[in-house]
């Protein structure tokens, strides 16, 4: 199974070579694409393409893994994935695997995340992924994060086609990690942003602390009491639920009555 491996931070990044030396260790075949700069809150941004432009994508080397093909890409890592999965960077990637992110991707944040971004853009194309953060410290535990992943790889290898897993992980050595958790998105962040008044043409954006307590079950929760923290995400699709599918029943129906009478 060939693996594309990716990030937000950068091609330069220190959990990027963290993770691929993680995996190749494992045994697993890779190819590593990465934005040549921090790319950080894309989402699953692609970047503005333009009918019959180019990209630039050229080779890079990777710290330690001199046999790893390696690719810097100047755009977000949704837009490697997407690249990766038409073949751009050699034979077709059957999963993808994006971080380590230093800095865990959990509750509403995911939704701004290009290393979440990244894993669903994949399921988007068609195949598996799995999202890697670690809590954030002046030195993460790489180690610990490396060895969640490969575990998690060999798992999502026989899930369903287009399984996205998030996985957070507390920034600890590998013995303290108390274990592993399915977990739910938390519903509200620990730190929110603030935007004070305009200054000099310029916004003052802050983060503060909210003092909320989550419920235990969520993803923020478990990995803040010391689990690795895993949740099933699902990518762009038709809301389904009864009481959403009956709205747009409505809307559907009242669309076609009013459109019947000004045909009239």
């Amino acid at each position: 199974m060939t693996l594309l491996v990716t990030n937000d931070d950068g091609v330069e990044a220190p959990g990027l070579h963290a993770l691929a030396a993680a995996l190749v260790a494992a045994g697993h075949e890779i190819v590593v694409a990465a934005p040549i700069g921090d790319r950080s809150g894309s989402g699953a941004a692609i970047g503005n393409l333009q009918p019959g432009g180019d990209i630039r994508a050229e080779a890079w080397d990777l710290p330690g893994l001199p046999e790893v093909a390696a690719y810097g890409v100047d755009g977000p890592p949704a837009l490697a994935v997407m690249a990766g999965r038409l073949g751009a960077f050699g034979p077709v990637p059957e999963l993808i695997v994006a971080g380590i992110n230093p800095g865990n991707n959990t509750g509403r944040a995911t939704l701004h995340s290009g290393t979440v971004g990244a894993a669903l853009t994949a399921s988007n194309f068609g195949c598996s992924a799995v999202a890697v953060s670690i809590g954030w410290s002046d030195q993460p535990h790489w180690e610990t994060a490396g060895a969640y992943a490969v575990a998690a790889v060999d798992w999502i290898a026989g899930a369903p086609p287009k399984t996205v897993v998030n996985l957070n992980l507390p920034d600890l050595p590998l013995d303290q990690v108390k274990g592993v958790r399915w977990a739910e998105l938390a519903p509200f962040g620990t730190v929110r942003i603030h935007v004070g008044e305009p200054v000099e043409g310029r916004l003052q954006v802050e983060l503060r602390e909210t003092g909320q307590v989550l419920p235990p079950e969520t993803d923020t929760a478990l990995v803040e009491a010391g689990y690795a923290a895993v949740t099933l995400l699902s990518g762009i699709r038709a809301a389904d639920e009864e009481p959403v599918a009956e709205a747009i029943e409505r809307t559907v129906d009242r669309l076609e009555v009013d459109i019947e009478a000004e045909s009239a």
